[in-house]
């Protein structure tokens, strides 16, 4: 009898920015770093003799908590890689609430005809997991290996070992990042141990404990999933000055006295050297915020500048301040940016705490500024 331990990679780039990521290669969040620890103390005392993940960087780096403590090799397997989400990758979920509502409600009902443009159903997805499954475990008689995949991946390959009904998919169980599923191979036919078990995560790591979305109760409401789009200087620059004023009058009083023509004259440069220079954040139809990104500033240190990124008053302290960061990712990573930078006020505690939440470090103080401001910078490279 081989046992297989089928685990979701920890907490990456898309469950924290609320993007839509299946072969889009992200990376592990700061708190998914704590989950892959937390996993490596849960096999410390069971006996692996195989690791395998999917080619892509966030189950890579899960694999970690096991192999590396076991002094066993990394073995890669494609076939273990998430949905393929075609002309969806790298969206946010709040874009596709808001352009093509019905057509997410079949995806969140795992509507079996349900397929992104260019991208895999998921019954294929079931199918090309299966086959992986399969030959790995033929290849490990009488063994115990380790497959580091993906969530809905994991998913199917569960609901196909039960003999679930493509009508009853909408019923499967999601389960958290690094959750660990158990099956038994017998050379024949798998059989299910287990599915979905986080007992290695407590509330403040958990993923799924600071989301909604995958709740079955009723009245439940749906998570907060914003998206973005160019903002039109020309006919929305009041919403911009509007913006700026408030976020410099929050932090500043009325000490230095806000410069809304400078601030108007930097966003319209940014603008000009970039379609996102300076974004409308949306919540549904909904002015939410706006992202300022500047792409000259610190090229030549392969960083990418955020010059301006705000929440409106009564969004705050929802957790969604980081979807803007997400944002910026996207944009600056295809750029080949392996940094983010932005400037904080040394005394604007909520801000300086919420960037070194999420990854920011000071590295400086700007020089010849009006008011003290520190240099923060969150890495986005592969190679951590």
């Amino acid at each position: 009898m081989t046992t297989i331990y089928l685990i979701r990679h920890a907490e990456a780039e898309g469950n924290l920015y609320r993007r839509i990521h299946g072969w889009y290669d992200s990376l592990i969040t700061e708190n998914g770093f704590r989950q892959i620890e937390a996993l490596r103390r849960r096999f410390e005392g069971i006996s692996i003799d195989a690791v395998y993940a999917s080619d892509l960087y966030r189950t890579k780096t899960t694999a970690r908590a096991v192999y590396e403590p076991k002094g066993l090799p990394l073995r890669i397997d494609p076939g273990l890689r998430e949905l393929n989400l075609g002309e969806w990758e790298d969206r946010t979920w709040g874009e596709m609430r808001h352009f093509r509502p019905l057509e997410l409600d079949r995806f969140n009902a795992t509507d079996p005809s349900w397929q992104a443009p260019g991208g895999e159903g998921f019954g294929q997805l079931a199918s090309r997991m299966e086959e992986a499954v399969r030959r790995i475990a033929q290849n490990h008689p009488g063994q115990t290996v380790a497959l580091f995949s993906h969530g809905m991946a994991i998913r199917q390959f569960t609901g196909w070992v039960k003999g679930v009904p493509p009508e009853l998919w909408k019923d499967l169980n999601h389960s958290d990042n690094t959750a660990v599923t158990c099956v038994t191979w017998d050379g024949e036919r798998f059989h299910a141990v287990f599915e979905g078990d986080n007992s290695h995560l407590g509330p403040s790591t958990s993923t799924l404990a600071r989301q909604s979305w995958w709740r079955r109760e009723g009245g439940k409401a749906e998570d907060v999933n914003l998206w973005f789009r160019p903002l039109d200087m020309e006919t929305e620059s009041e919403l911009y000055l509007q913006a700026r004023q408030e976020a410099w009058l929050t932090v500043h009083g009325e000490g230095p006295e806000f410069d809304g023509e400078g601030f108007l004259q930097d966003a319209l440069d940014h603008k000009a050297r970039s379609p996102w220079g300076v974004t409308c954040v949306m919540r549904g139809s909904q002015p939410a915020g706006i992202l300022q990104l500047d792409p000259e500033r610190y090229r030549k240190e392969n960083a990418g500048y955020i010059p301006f990124c705000y929440i409106m008053p009564g969004l705050r302290a929802q957790g969604l301040g980081v979807q803007l960061i997400g944002q910026a990712v996207s944009v600056y990573r295809p750029l080949g940016r392996d940094k983010l930078r932005l400037r904080c006020a040394s005394y604007n505690t909520p801000a300086q705490h919420f960037y070194a939440r999420y990854g920011f470090v000071k590295i400086g103080e700007e020089q010849g500024s009006r008011v003290p401001l520190d240099i923060l910078e969150k890495y986005i490279g592969y190679d951590r």
